[in-house]
């Protein structure tokens, strides 16, 4: 009878476990990027739905973009928690001395080729860790980084629309949970598609084409309340931006007029790298004297980067960086732009980005909601490094040693 009763004990304990865990909901993560989305945007024009979903969750002042305040750069930082002189994506263009070879954000070929990122990836980390993960587009995650992808993702293709996006992270939602992807990301253009047409200040477009993504996000963020899943939702930008007029543009090639080595123009900012490293300083020089409108360093200043041991020969002996509104062109360029301004008479404003994260039209946004955040809580800004562990402990992921973020930073939000 004792043995009964111990083996009748046993198998009520073991049916009200077996309950418990058919009820544990495992929690999810969509990151979504909103790019070039600056940190006044919803403060000016008042979205419906995104003011809703940060009143109801967790909101920084702005998110501090790494240096040089660029889409891929920024992005990757985002997705690996280290920042762009030791993930190896440190800017939009920039050349590898150690292949010959010069990285576009063009280059499919490139952009795919996982041997160019360093760093751990969320999607990479999640899928090493035995969980799925998927990607509606996300700077790296078409590339093999460390030999592995999402187990579901896309090829990048700015044609899909928006609400296609959302409708397939339902389906993900929906799968059933042994193939479920719990670490989804997503990435929306339009407010830098705009931004850069019309720049910064354009309030007409800017709006219009806000309330029309804040719609599509509301979709996704009203639809996900109603699966009873345990869904985190994490809303960035990658950068700022800023107003450039014709009158601001720089002719590179008057600059760097007698120094020897490739330069790499990415708008806002260019990399030198010399033929003879040796002759550093004296090109400094050379280059300081014609400093008007900009500032000329040398990367191994620390100014702008911590700790060049790693990828410093991607980011060149010497970075020229344009002052807020500037824009640096190479000679075809200018003499085009000037000549169509003179022609048309046009003055029209520009936006653009790649600028020190000094400047606040750089910065950008995090806002968050969802089970594991608490709600109406308003934070300082912080720099974009420190998103990733937070996802990790949100997930249960083990965060690895070698990040730039810090846990601490963001600990404070959760509940």
């Amino acid at each position: 009878m004792k043995k009964l009763l111990i083996l009748i004990l046993l198998l009520v304990f073991g049916l009200q476990f077996f309950a418990f865990s058919q009820d544990k909901k495992e929690p999810v993560v969509i990151l979504i990027s909103l790019d070039g989305f600056r940190y006044d945007y919803v403060e000016r024009f008042q979205p419906e739905n995104l003011s809703r979903f940060i009143s109801s969750g967790t909101a920084a002042k702005s998110l501090i973009p790494s240096f040089p305040t660029k889409t891929f750069p920024n992005h990757y930082t985002i997705a690996t928690g280290m920042r762009p002189e030791h993930h190896g994506i440190v800017d939009n263009s920039f050349f590898n001395p150690e292949r010959n070879q010069v990285y576009q954000i063009n280059k499919r070929e490139l952009i795919t080729d996982g041997s160019w990122y360093g760093g751990t990836p969320l999607w990479v980390l999640a899928e090493k860790n035995g969980m799925k993960a998927a990607s509606y587009f996300f700077v790296g995650s078409e590339a093999d980084v460390q030999k592995t992808r999402p187990s579901y993702y896309f090829d990048y293709d700015a044609r899909i629309n928006n609400l296609t996006r959302v409708s397939q992270v339902f389906e993900w939602l929906q799968m059933p949970d042994s193939i479920k992807p719990r670490m989804i990301t997503m990435y929306f253009s339009d407010m830098d598609d705009v931004g850069h047409m019309y720049g910064a200040e354009n309030d007409e477009k800017l709006s219009e084409t806000l309330y029309r993504l804040d719609r599509e996000l509301g979709a996704l963020i009203e639809g996900v309340k109603s699966l009873d899943q345990d869904v985190n939702i994490i809303i960035v930008s990658d950068h700022g931006m800023a107003n450039v007029s014709a009158e601001k543009y720089i002719p590179l090639d008057k600059i760097t007029d007698g120094v020897s080595g490739k330069v790499v123009n990415s708008g806002a900012l260019a990399h030198i790298y010399l033929d003879d490293p040796a002759d550093k300083l004296e090109a400094i020089k050379k280059l300081k004297e014609r400093e008007v409108g900009f500032v000329v360093f040398d990367p191994a200043d620390k100014n702008y980067y911590q700790d060049i041991s790693v990828y410093g020969d991607r980011i060149g002996d010497i970075i020229i960086l344009a002052d807020l509104g500037n824009y640096f062109m190479d000679n075809e360029e200018y003499r085009e732009v000037i000549s169509r301004r003179m022609r048309m008479d046009e003055t029209s404003v520009r936006g653009t980005h790649g600028f020190s994260q000094k400047y606040p039209e750089m910065h950008g946004i995090f806002y968050s909601n969802g089970p594991q955040i608490k709600e109406g809580m308003k934070i300082d800004s912080f720099d974009n490094i420190h998103i990733y562990p937070l996802i990790c402990e949100i997930l249960g992921l083990p965060v690895p040693e070698d990040i730039d973020g810090d846990l601490k930073v963001l600990e404070p939000i959760l509940k």
